[in-house]
Protein backbone atom coordinates (compact mmCIF):
# COMPACT_ATOMS: atom_id res chain seq x y z
CA UNK A 1 0.00 0.00 0.00
CA UNK A 2 1.57 3.33 -0.83
CA UNK A 3 1.34 5.85 1.96
CA UNK A 4 0.51 10.01 0.68
CA UNK A 5 -0.71 12.89 2.13
CA UNK A 6 -3.88 14.58 0.86
CA UNK A 7 -6.52 17.53 1.24
CA UNK A 8 -10.03 16.90 2.02
CA UNK A 9 -12.76 20.18 2.38
CA UNK A 10 -15.60 19.32 4.26
CA UNK A 11 -18.35 20.98 6.34
CA UNK A 12 -19.84 20.36 9.79
CA UNK A 13 -21.59 21.86 12.05
CA UNK A 14 -20.72 22.46 15.84
CA UNK A 15 -23.27 22.87 18.49
CA UNK A 16 -21.49 24.78 21.13
CA UNK A 17 -22.74 23.98 24.86
CA UNK A 18 -25.02 27.57 24.79
CA UNK A 19 -26.69 26.37 21.59
CA UNK A 20 -27.49 22.87 22.83
CA UNK A 21 -28.86 24.35 26.23
CA UNK A 22 -30.85 26.39 23.97
CA UNK A 23 -32.33 23.81 22.16
CA UNK A 24 -32.66 21.61 24.92
CA UNK A 25 -34.51 24.45 27.13
CA UNK A 26 -36.71 24.94 24.16
CA UNK A 27 -38.31 21.17 23.96
CA UNK A 28 -38.67 21.06 27.51
CA UNK A 29 -42.40 21.81 28.75
CA UNK A 30 -43.83 24.25 31.66
CA UNK A 31 -42.97 21.60 34.50
CA UNK A 32 -40.11 20.48 33.15
CA UNK A 33 -38.33 24.03 32.72
CA UNK A 34 -39.65 25.29 36.03
CA UNK A 35 -37.63 22.05 37.29
CA UNK A 36 -34.29 22.98 35.28
CA UNK A 37 -34.44 26.41 36.64
CA UNK A 38 -34.84 24.93 40.21
CA UNK A 39 -31.79 23.23 39.48
CA UNK A 40 -29.82 25.68 38.30
CA UNK A 41 -30.53 28.09 41.53
CA UNK A 42 -29.21 25.09 43.17
CA UNK A 43 -25.95 24.50 41.36
CA UNK A 44 -25.06 28.42 40.15
CA UNK A 45 -24.61 30.84 42.61
CA UNK A 46 -24.76 33.71 40.17
CA UNK A 47 -28.29 32.82 39.48
CA UNK A 48 -31.24 34.45 41.73
CA UNK A 49 -35.37 34.70 41.11
CA UNK A 50 -35.78 38.17 41.72
CA UNK A 51 -38.17 39.87 44.11
CA UNK A 52 -40.13 42.83 43.17
CA UNK A 53 -38.00 45.62 43.87
CA UNK A 54 -35.93 44.45 41.04
CA UNK A 55 -35.86 46.44 38.43
CA UNK A 56 -36.99 45.41 35.11
CA UNK A 57 -34.44 43.92 32.64
CA UNK A 58 -33.55 46.31 29.41
CA UNK A 59 -35.21 43.61 27.12
CA UNK A 60 -38.38 43.78 29.37
CA UNK A 61 -41.31 41.85 28.53
CA UNK A 62 -43.03 44.99 26.58
CA UNK A 63 -41.10 43.77 23.51
CA UNK A 64 -43.01 40.07 23.04
CA UNK A 65 -46.54 41.04 24.23
CA UNK A 66 -47.00 41.73 19.91
CA UNK A 67 -50.41 41.23 18.28
CA UNK A 68 -50.98 38.98 15.20
CA UNK A 69 -51.75 41.41 13.03
CA UNK A 70 -48.35 43.36 13.02
CA UNK A 71 -45.70 42.44 10.61
CA UNK A 72 -43.60 39.17 11.39
CA UNK A 73 -40.65 41.39 11.55
CA UNK A 74 -41.27 42.79 15.39
CA UNK A 75 -40.88 39.41 16.20
CA UNK A 76 -36.92 39.38 15.26
CA UNK A 77 -34.96 37.24 17.80
CA UNK A 78 -32.39 34.59 17.65
CA UNK A 79 -34.02 31.47 17.35
CA UNK A 80 -32.68 30.48 13.86
CA UNK A 81 -29.98 29.54 15.42
CA UNK A 82 -32.46 26.36 17.04
CA UNK A 83 -33.03 25.25 13.30
CA UNK A 84 -30.65 22.43 12.63
CA UNK A 85 -29.36 22.22 9.42
CA UNK A 86 -26.27 20.89 6.97
CA UNK A 87 -26.51 23.10 4.37
CA UNK A 88 -24.26 26.06 4.41
CA UNK A 89 -26.88 28.27 5.00
CA UNK A 90 -28.09 27.06 8.15
CA UNK A 91 -24.60 26.67 9.55
CA UNK A 92 -23.94 30.63 8.78
CA UNK A 93 -27.02 31.50 10.59
CA UNK A 94 -26.23 28.92 13.42
CA UNK A 95 -22.16 30.84 13.56
CA UNK A 96 -24.38 34.08 13.49
CA UNK A 97 -27.04 33.86 16.39
CA UNK A 98 -23.89 33.38 18.34
CA UNK A 99 -21.75 35.89 17.96
CA UNK A 100 -24.94 38.35 17.24
CA UNK A 101 -26.55 40.53 20.37
CA UNK A 102 -30.37 39.46 20.87
CA UNK A 103 -32.45 42.20 19.57
CA UNK A 104 -33.31 44.76 22.46
CA UNK A 105 -30.36 44.38 24.58
CA UNK A 106 -27.68 46.73 24.41
CA UNK A 107 -24.50 44.29 24.18
CA UNK A 108 -23.79 40.98 23.45
CA UNK A 109 -22.48 38.78 26.19
CA UNK A 110 -19.24 38.18 24.62
CA UNK A 111 -18.64 41.95 24.80
CA UNK A 112 -18.95 41.76 28.80
CA UNK A 113 -15.76 38.90 28.59
CA UNK A 114 -12.15 40.79 27.86
CA UNK A 115 -9.73 39.43 26.47
CA UNK A 116 -7.89 39.44 29.23
CA UNK A 117 -10.58 37.56 31.44
CA UNK A 118 -11.97 40.51 33.17
CA UNK A 119 -15.53 40.69 34.08
CA UNK A 120 -17.50 44.00 33.41
CA UNK A 121 -21.32 44.90 33.63
CA UNK A 122 -23.60 43.40 31.55
CA UNK A 123 -27.34 44.20 30.76
CA UNK A 124 -27.78 40.67 31.35
CA UNK A 125 -27.07 41.02 35.18
CA UNK A 126 -30.41 42.59 35.28
CA UNK A 127 -34.06 40.88 35.63
CA UNK A 128 -35.77 38.81 33.02
CA UNK A 129 -39.62 37.88 33.14
CA UNK A 130 -40.39 40.93 35.46
CA UNK A 131 -44.02 40.74 34.34
CA UNK A 132 -44.51 37.54 36.57
CA UNK A 133 -46.00 37.71 40.25
CA UNK A 134 -43.41 36.75 42.88
CA UNK A 135 -43.86 33.52 44.72
CA UNK A 136 -45.74 33.69 48.02
CA UNK A 137 -44.59 32.22 51.12
CA UNK A 138 -48.14 32.51 51.90
CA UNK A 139 -50.98 30.79 50.45
CA UNK A 140 -54.14 32.81 48.97
CA UNK A 141 -57.30 31.08 49.93
CA UNK A 142 -57.72 28.76 46.82
CA UNK A 143 -54.34 27.59 47.45
CA UNK A 144 -55.24 26.78 51.45
CA UNK A 145 -58.48 25.01 50.08
CA UNK A 146 -56.28 23.11 48.00
CA UNK A 147 -53.72 21.99 50.40
CA UNK A 148 -56.50 21.78 53.12
CA UNK A 149 -58.01 18.83 50.91
CA UNK A 150 -54.95 17.54 50.22
CA UNK A 151 -53.69 16.82 53.68
CA UNK A 152 -57.50 15.40 54.50
CA UNK A 153 -57.35 12.91 51.67
CA UNK A 154 -58.19 9.36 53.43
CA UNK A 155 -57.06 6.61 51.79
CA UNK A 156 -59.41 2.67 51.44
CA UNK A 157 -57.38 1.22 54.15
CA UNK A 158 -57.88 3.99 56.59
CA UNK A 159 -61.56 3.95 55.52
CA UNK A 160 -61.97 0.56 56.38
CA UNK A 161 -59.88 0.41 59.53
CA UNK A 162 -62.18 2.99 60.92
CA UNK A 163 -65.14 0.90 59.74
CA UNK A 164 -63.14 -2.48 61.82
CA UNK A 165 -62.89 -0.48 64.62
CA UNK A 166 -66.44 -1.37 65.49
CA UNK A 167 -66.68 -4.93 64.99
CA UNK A 168 -66.21 -6.85 68.09
CA UNK A 169 -63.53 -9.77 66.74
CA UNK A 170 -60.85 -12.10 68.42
CA UNK A 171 -57.65 -10.73 67.89
CA UNK A 172 -56.79 -13.54 65.63
CA UNK A 173 -59.52 -12.36 63.60
CA UNK A 174 -58.87 -8.81 63.64
CA UNK A 175 -55.77 -9.31 62.29
CA UNK A 176 -57.15 -11.07 59.66
CA UNK A 177 -59.17 -8.39 58.61
CA UNK A 178 -55.91 -6.54 58.89
CA UNK A 179 -54.16 -8.67 56.69
CA UNK A 180 -56.52 -8.50 53.94
CA UNK A 181 -57.55 -4.70 53.91
CA UNK A 182 -53.84 -3.94 53.25
CA UNK A 183 -53.74 -6.56 50.57
CA UNK A 184 -56.06 -4.60 48.09
CA UNK A 185 -55.11 -3.22 45.04
CA UNK A 186 -56.15 0.46 44.37
CA UNK A 187 -59.36 -0.82 43.07
CA UNK A 188 -60.67 -1.84 45.72
CA UNK A 189 -60.08 -6.09 44.57
CA UNK A 190 -58.24 -8.88 46.33
CA UNK A 191 -55.90 -10.03 43.80
CA UNK A 192 -54.44 -13.03 45.77
CA UNK A 193 -56.77 -16.15 46.69
CA UNK A 194 -57.40 -16.88 50.63
CA UNK A 195 -55.32 -19.75 50.26
CA UNK A 196 -52.28 -18.07 48.59
CA UNK A 197 -52.39 -15.85 51.47
CA UNK A 198 -52.47 -18.08 54.34
CA UNK A 199 -49.89 -20.90 52.78
CA UNK A 200 -47.55 -17.55 52.13
CA UNK A 201 -48.03 -16.63 56.06
CA UNK A 202 -47.38 -20.41 57.25
CA UNK A 203 -44.20 -20.81 55.82
CA UNK A 204 -44.48 -24.40 54.52
CA UNK A 205 -46.76 -25.09 57.83
CA UNK A 206 -50.44 -27.14 56.45
CA UNK A 207 -51.74 -27.05 59.94
CA UNK A 208 -51.09 -23.19 60.63
CA UNK A 209 -52.46 -22.46 56.77
CA UNK A 210 -55.33 -24.23 57.28
CA UNK A 211 -56.31 -22.01 60.27
CA UNK A 212 -54.95 -18.91 58.77
CA UNK A 213 -57.61 -19.58 56.11
CA UNK A 214 -60.24 -20.12 57.74
CA UNK A 215 -59.95 -17.03 59.79
CA UNK A 216 -59.10 -15.54 56.35
CA UNK A 217 -62.22 -16.71 54.80
CA UNK A 218 -64.16 -15.51 58.38
CA UNK A 219 -62.23 -11.77 57.78
CA UNK A 220 -63.11 -12.01 54.04
CA UNK A 221 -67.30 -12.16 54.70
CA UNK A 222 -67.06 -9.69 57.08
CA UNK A 223 -64.46 -6.98 54.37
CA UNK A 224 -67.12 -7.82 51.77
CA UNK A 225 -70.02 -6.67 53.85
CA UNK A 226 -68.22 -3.14 54.22
CA UNK A 227 -68.41 0.26 52.86
CA UNK A 228 -68.15 0.55 49.97
CA UNK A 229 -69.77 -1.53 48.39
CA UNK A 230 -67.94 -4.18 46.06
CA UNK A 231 -64.95 -3.85 48.15
CA UNK A 232 -62.71 -7.02 48.59
CA UNK A 233 -63.89 -8.92 45.33
CA UNK A 234 -61.62 -11.27 43.58
CA UNK A 235 -63.38 -11.07 40.31
CA UNK A 236 -65.46 -8.22 38.47
CA UNK A 237 -68.45 -10.34 38.66
CA UNK A 238 -68.03 -10.38 41.94
CA UNK A 239 -67.96 -7.25 42.35
CA UNK A 240 -70.88 -5.97 41.00
CA UNK A 241 -73.06 -8.94 42.69
CA UNK A 242 -71.82 -7.45 46.04
CA UNK A 243 -73.17 -4.03 44.87
CA UNK A 244 -76.44 -6.29 43.68
CA UNK A 245 -77.12 -7.64 47.44
CA UNK A 246 -78.96 -5.08 48.40
CA UNK A 247 -81.10 -4.73 46.02
CA UNK A 248 -81.96 -8.10 45.08
CA UNK A 249 -85.84 -8.02 45.66
CA UNK A 250 -86.51 -6.39 41.88
CA UNK A 251 -86.93 -8.66 39.05
CA UNK A 252 -83.58 -6.28 37.54
CA UNK A 253 -82.00 -7.20 40.19
CA UNK A 254 -82.18 -10.85 40.28
CA UNK A 255 -81.77 -10.78 36.20
CA UNK A 256 -78.41 -8.80 37.08
CA UNK A 257 -77.47 -11.55 39.46
CA UNK A 258 -77.92 -13.64 37.09
CA UNK A 259 -75.79 -12.63 34.15
CA UNK A 260 -73.09 -11.81 36.23
CA UNK A 261 -72.77 -15.60 36.73
CA UNK A 262 -72.02 -15.90 32.78
CA UNK A 263 -69.02 -14.94 31.03
CA UNK A 264 -68.50 -11.43 31.01
CA UNK A 265 -67.98 -10.96 27.28
CA UNK A 266 -71.56 -11.23 26.85
CA UNK A 267 -72.89 -8.54 29.17
CA UNK A 268 -69.87 -6.55 27.22
CA UNK A 269 -71.52 -7.39 24.08
CA UNK A 270 -74.55 -6.49 25.50
CA UNK A 271 -75.57 -9.97 24.09
CA UNK A 272 -79.67 -9.49 25.10
CA UNK A 273 -81.14 -12.69 23.17
CA UNK A 274 -78.42 -15.11 24.52
CA UNK A 275 -78.55 -13.43 27.83
CA UNK A 276 -82.09 -14.15 28.00
CA UNK A 277 -81.77 -17.54 27.06
CA UNK A 278 -79.34 -18.17 29.66
CA UNK A 279 -80.44 -16.32 32.40
CA UNK A 280 -84.24 -17.83 31.92
CA UNK A 281 -85.39 -13.70 31.97
CA UNK A 282 -87.41 -11.79 29.50
CA UNK A 283 -85.61 -9.40 27.02
CA UNK A 284 -87.16 -6.41 29.00
CA UNK A 285 -86.00 -7.89 32.46
CA UNK A 286 -82.13 -8.31 30.93
CA UNK A 287 -82.14 -4.53 29.37
CA UNK A 288 -83.94 -3.43 32.51
CA UNK A 289 -80.83 -5.68 34.32
CA UNK A 290 -77.82 -4.06 31.98
CA UNK A 291 -79.03 -0.33 32.72
CA UNK A 292 -79.07 -1.57 36.41
CA UNK A 293 -75.18 -2.66 36.37
CA UNK A 294 -74.21 0.15 34.27
CA UNK A 295 -75.01 2.31 37.54
CA UNK A 296 -72.98 0.33 39.32
CA UNK A 297 -69.34 0.96 40.15
CA UNK A 298 -66.50 -1.85 39.10
CA UNK A 299 -63.51 -0.04 40.77
CA UNK A 300 -64.90 0.74 43.81
CA UNK A 301 -61.13 1.38 45.32
CA UNK A 302 -60.87 4.67 42.88
CA UNK A 303 -62.86 6.87 44.42
CA UNK A 304 -60.28 6.70 47.50
CA UNK A 305 -57.12 6.76 45.11
CA UNK A 306 -55.13 9.88 46.16
CA UNK A 307 -54.50 10.92 42.46
CA UNK A 308 -52.21 14.12 41.57
CA UNK A 309 -54.34 16.17 39.41
CA UNK A 310 -52.00 18.19 36.80
CA UNK A 311 -53.74 21.50 35.80
CA UNK A 312 -52.92 22.43 32.00
CA UNK A 313 -51.42 25.96 32.70
CA UNK A 314 -51.24 27.34 29.01
CA UNK A 315 -48.03 28.99 28.38
CA UNK A 316 -49.58 31.78 25.76
CA UNK A 317 -53.02 33.11 25.59
CA UNK A 318 -54.97 34.49 23.02
CA UNK A 319 -57.65 36.92 23.48
CA UNK A 320 -60.10 39.03 21.51
CA UNK A 321 -58.56 42.26 20.61
CA UNK A 322 -60.90 44.38 18.67
CA UNK A 323 -61.36 42.65 15.16
CA UNK A 324 -58.47 40.43 15.48
CA UNK A 325 -57.04 38.55 18.32
CA UNK A 326 -53.69 39.25 20.42
CA UNK A 327 -51.42 36.91 21.92
CA UNK A 328 -49.19 37.21 25.00
CA UNK A 329 -47.06 34.90 27.19
CA UNK A 330 -48.63 33.93 30.63
CA UNK A 331 -46.24 35.23 32.74
CA UNK A 332 -47.43 32.93 35.67
CA UNK A 333 -45.13 30.53 33.91
CA UNK A 334 -42.24 32.59 33.28
CA UNK A 335 -39.20 32.78 36.01
CA UNK A 336 -37.96 35.98 37.03
CA UNK A 337 -34.22 35.18 37.05
CA UNK A 338 -31.23 37.48 36.87
CA UNK A 339 -27.37 37.20 37.40
CA UNK A 340 -26.83 37.90 41.89
CA UNK A 341 -25.72 41.66 41.77
CA UNK A 342 -23.38 41.44 45.04
CA UNK A 343 -21.39 38.38 43.70
CA UNK A 344 -20.80 39.69 40.34
CA UNK A 345 -19.54 42.94 41.87
CA UNK A 346 -17.44 40.95 44.31
CA UNK A 347 -15.72 38.83 41.08
CA UNK A 348 -15.23 42.33 39.53
CA UNK A 349 -13.23 43.41 42.75
CA UNK A 350 -10.92 40.44 43.32
CA UNK A 351 -10.42 39.29 39.52
CA UNK A 352 -7.34 37.62 39.07
CA UNK A 353 -7.41 35.95 42.16
CA UNK A 354 -7.78 32.56 43.68
CA UNK A 355 -10.96 30.70 41.81
CA UNK A 356 -11.29 34.07 39.72
CA UNK A 357 -11.59 31.75 35.90
CA UNK A 358 -13.68 28.97 37.49
CA UNK A 359 -16.30 31.55 38.92
CA UNK A 360 -16.36 33.82 36.18
CA UNK A 361 -16.85 30.62 34.01
CA UNK A 362 -20.19 30.45 36.38
CA UNK A 363 -21.11 33.84 35.44
CA UNK A 364 -21.05 33.60 32.05
CA UNK A 365 -23.06 30.12 32.39
CA UNK A 366 -25.78 32.46 34.53
CA UNK A 367 -25.73 34.99 31.77
CA UNK A 368 -26.29 32.02 28.54
CA UNK A 369 -28.99 30.45 30.62
CA UNK A 370 -30.82 33.76 31.02
CA UNK A 371 -30.87 34.64 27.36
CA UNK A 372 -31.42 31.11 26.38
CA UNK A 373 -34.96 31.50 28.71
CA UNK A 374 -35.48 34.40 26.91
CA UNK A 375 -34.88 32.75 23.79
CA UNK A 376 -37.46 29.85 24.25
CA UNK A 377 -40.19 32.28 25.29
CA UNK A 378 -39.85 34.61 22.16
CA UNK A 379 -39.65 31.46 19.82
CA UNK A 380 -42.98 30.25 21.69
CA UNK A 381 -44.63 33.77 21.10
CA UNK A 382 -43.59 33.71 17.59
CA UNK A 383 -44.86 30.30 16.74
CA UNK A 384 -47.99 31.12 18.38
CA UNK A 385 -48.19 34.23 16.52
CA UNK A 386 -48.36 32.48 13.00
CA UNK A 387 -50.37 30.05 14.26
CA UNK A 388 -53.37 32.38 15.37
CA UNK A 389 -52.96 34.20 12.15
CA UNK A 390 -53.27 31.40 10.21
CA UNK A 391 -56.37 29.67 12.20
CA UNK A 392 -58.05 32.70 12.68
CA UNK A 393 -61.28 31.32 11.83
CA UNK A 394 -61.20 28.67 14.40
CA UNK A 395 -60.99 31.55 16.88
CA UNK A 396 -63.71 33.32 15.64
CA UNK A 397 -66.29 30.18 14.60
CA UNK A 398 -64.77 27.11 16.67
CA UNK A 399 -63.05 23.69 15.43
CA UNK A 400 -65.02 23.71 11.99
CA UNK A 401 -64.04 25.78 10.60
CA UNK A 402 -60.01 24.53 11.35
CA UNK A 403 -58.16 24.65 8.24
CA UNK A 404 -55.26 22.16 7.06
CA UNK A 405 -52.07 23.50 8.59
CA UNK A 406 -48.30 21.35 8.60
CA UNK A 407 -45.37 22.45 9.96
CA UNK A 408 -43.21 23.04 7.11
CA UNK A 409 -45.86 26.50 6.56
CA UNK A 410 -44.78 27.86 9.90
CA UNK A 411 -41.16 26.78 9.37
CA UNK A 412 -41.24 28.41 6.33
CA UNK A 413 -42.81 31.68 7.71
CA UNK A 414 -40.93 32.71 10.48
CA UNK A 415 -37.84 31.35 8.66
CA UNK A 416 -37.18 28.65 11.39
CA UNK A 417 -36.54 24.61 10.59
CA UNK A 418 -39.33 22.20 11.07
CA UNK A 419 -37.85 20.44 13.74
CA UNK A 420 -37.42 24.25 15.43
CA UNK A 421 -41.27 24.37 14.97
CA UNK A 422 -41.92 20.77 16.30
CA UNK A 423 -39.93 21.37 19.43
CA UNK A 424 -42.00 24.84 19.83
CA UNK A 425 -45.43 22.47 19.69
CA UNK A 426 -44.48 19.34 21.73
CA UNK A 427 -45.98 20.16 25.14
CA UNK A 428 -46.81 24.05 24.93
CA UNK A 429 -50.32 24.76 25.50
CA UNK A 430 -52.49 27.78 24.22
CA UNK A 431 -54.94 29.44 25.96
CA UNK A 432 -58.40 30.38 23.66
CA UNK A 433 -61.65 31.63 24.12
CA UNK A 434 -62.75 27.55 23.15
CA UNK A 435 -60.37 25.99 25.82
CA UNK A 436 -56.90 24.86 26.45
CA UNK A 437 -54.94 23.62 23.50
CA UNK A 438 -51.66 21.94 22.90
CA UNK A 439 -50.11 23.57 19.64
CA UNK A 440 -50.06 20.34 17.60
CA UNK A 441 -53.99 20.36 17.66
CA UNK A 442 -53.63 23.22 15.55
CA UNK A 443 -51.78 21.11 12.89
CA UNK A 444 -53.87 18.36 10.71
CA UNK A 445 -53.35 17.27 7.34
CA UNK A 446 -55.92 17.91 4.87
CA UNK A 447 -58.28 16.22 3.22
CA UNK A 448 -59.95 16.86 -0.64
CA UNK A 449 -62.90 18.69 -1.31
CA UNK A 450 -64.97 18.86 -4.80
CA UNK A 451 -64.10 22.80 -5.42
CA UNK A 452 -60.15 21.16 -5.24
CA UNK A 453 -59.67 22.54 -2.08
CA UNK A 454 -58.32 20.91 1.58
CA UNK A 455 -60.76 20.57 4.74
CA UNK A 456 -58.78 19.86 7.68
CA UNK A 457 -58.73 16.17 9.13
CA UNK A 458 -59.68 18.19 13.11
CA UNK A 459 -62.95 19.74 11.23
CA UNK A 460 -63.66 16.71 9.55
CA UNK A 461 -63.64 14.92 12.98
CA UNK A 462 -65.74 17.76 14.51
CA UNK A 463 -68.43 16.95 11.62
CA UNK A 464 -68.62 13.85 12.74
CA UNK A 465 -69.36 14.16 16.21
CA UNK A 466 -71.88 16.77 15.33
CA UNK A 467 -73.34 14.53 12.61
CA UNK A 468 -73.49 11.66 15.49
CA UNK A 469 -74.99 13.86 18.36
CA UNK A 470 -77.87 14.36 16.04
CA UNK A 471 -78.38 11.17 14.19
CA UNK A 472 -81.72 9.14 16.06
CA UNK A 473 -80.77 6.89 18.69
CA UNK A 474 -83.16 4.39 17.37
CA UNK A 475 -81.22 4.34 14.24
CA UNK A 476 -78.01 4.95 14.32
CA UNK A 477 -75.92 6.29 11.41
CA UNK A 478 -73.41 3.45 9.62
CA UNK A 479 -69.54 4.69 8.93
CA UNK A 480 -71.12 4.51 4.81
CA UNK A 481 -73.83 6.42 5.75
CA UNK A 482 -71.46 9.19 7.53
CA UNK A 483 -69.05 9.01 4.26
CA UNK A 484 -71.66 9.44 2.22
CA UNK A 485 -73.04 12.65 3.66
CA UNK A 486 -69.62 14.10 3.91
CA UNK A 487 -69.99 13.22 0.24
CA UNK A 488 -72.64 15.38 -0.10
CA UNK A 489 -71.15 18.37 1.66
CA UNK A 490 -68.12 18.14 -0.47
CA UNK A 491 -65.57 16.45 1.31
CA UNK A 492 -64.04 13.29 0.09
CA UNK A 493 -63.87 10.98 3.41
CA UNK A 494 -63.67 7.20 2.91
CA UNK A 495 -65.31 5.09 5.05
CA UNK A 496 -62.22 3.47 6.50
CA UNK A 497 -60.98 6.72 7.36
CA UNK A 498 -64.39 7.81 9.01
CA UNK A 499 -64.00 4.35 11.09
CA UNK A 500 -60.34 5.88 12.13
CA UNK A 501 -61.88 9.33 13.06
CA UNK A 502 -64.67 7.77 14.85
CA UNK A 503 -62.61 5.66 17.13
CA UNK A 504 -60.10 8.11 17.49
CA UNK A 505 -63.70 10.61 19.21
CA UNK A 506 -64.46 7.66 20.95
CA UNK A 507 -67.27 7.04 19.62
CA UNK A 508 -69.06 3.51 19.89
CA UNK A 509 -69.72 1.75 16.30
CA UNK A 510 -73.41 1.29 15.20
CA UNK A 511 -74.60 -1.65 16.92
CA UNK A 512 -73.04 -0.53 20.18
CA UNK A 513 -74.88 3.25 19.79
CA UNK A 514 -77.85 1.64 19.10
CA UNK A 515 -78.26 -0.70 22.08
CA UNK A 516 -77.43 2.69 24.31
Amino acid sequence: MKQGLSLRVSQHLALTPQLQQSIRLLQLSTLELSQEVDQMLDENPFLELADDAAPREEFGLDQIDTPVSQDNQEFESATDSIAVNTDTASASSLKESETTPEAGTEASLEESWDGDGSVESSPDDSEWGGDAPARKNNLDDSDAEASDLTGAHESLQDHLHRQALSLRLSELDRAALHFLIESLNDDGYLEDSVALLASGLAGGNLEQAEELEAHFAVALKLLQHMEPAGVGARTLAECLSLQLLDCKNSIEARAALAICRQPMELLAKRDVKRLSNLCKFPEEAIKGAIALIARLDPKPGRRFANVERNLIVPDVIVVKSGRGFKVTLNSDVMPRLRVHDIYASALRQHNGRGGGPALQQRLQEARWFIKNIQQRFDTILRVSSAIVERQKNFFTHGELAMRPLVLREIADELGLHESTISRVTTAKYMGTPFGTFELKYFFGSGLGTESGGNASSTAVRALIKQIVASESPKKPLSDNQISDMLKEQGIECARRTVAKYREALRIAPTNLRKAL
